[in-house]
């Protein structure tokens, strides 16, 4: 699908910050983790991002307000003959602009976006049940080929 010709891809501003939190708590997960009232530590997040070469907190911009987000970061590392690769996270597309095919777009754009860094691999996550996702993962070529670990600290 081709986005709308509204819509525009473009990498984040702070000025974006409060529009991106509120995407981010506005699914189950979110909810019990985000909290939108205080957004200094999204900010100081954001600062880090934004001085970091290899961090792409890309937004579809609708008109100037922000309907989807992903994080494109590139990795850089000894495995697979020196390969650089992309990790997509945060992936949310704003409720009324669901189902209209715009986060398929958008994990497209970023899978453009990997390529044009020179990365041979892009990798995501997703939480264990986020069965809707998963599904809308593997639709996009996606494999779900390894088994993910964390360890809160």
């Amino acid at each position: 699908m081709l986005a709308p010709m509204d819509i525009v891809l473009r990498h984040a501003t702070s000025a974006d910050v409060p529009e991106i939190v509120a995407m981010l708590a506005d699914d189950p997960l979110g909810a019990t983790r985000e909290n939108p009232a205080d957004l200094t530590p999204y900010r100081a997040a954001f600062a880090r991002i934004e001085g970091d070469p290899q961090q792409h907190l890309l937004v579809a911009d609708e008109e100037g307000a922000v309907v989807g987000v992903l994080q494109l970061s590139i990795l850089f590392g000894l495995s697979r003959q020196g390969a650089s690769r992309a990790l997509i996270e945060a992936v949310r597309v704003r409720a009324d602009h669901r189902g209209g095919g715009l986060g398929s777009w958008l994990i497209r754009q970023a899978v453009e976006e990997a390529r044009s860094h020179g990365c041979a691999l892009v990798q995501l996550t997703s939480d264990r049940t986020r069965a809707d996702a998963h599904r809308f993962y593997e639709r996009l070529g996606f494999e779900a080929t390894h088994v993910g670990y964390k360890l809160p600290l």
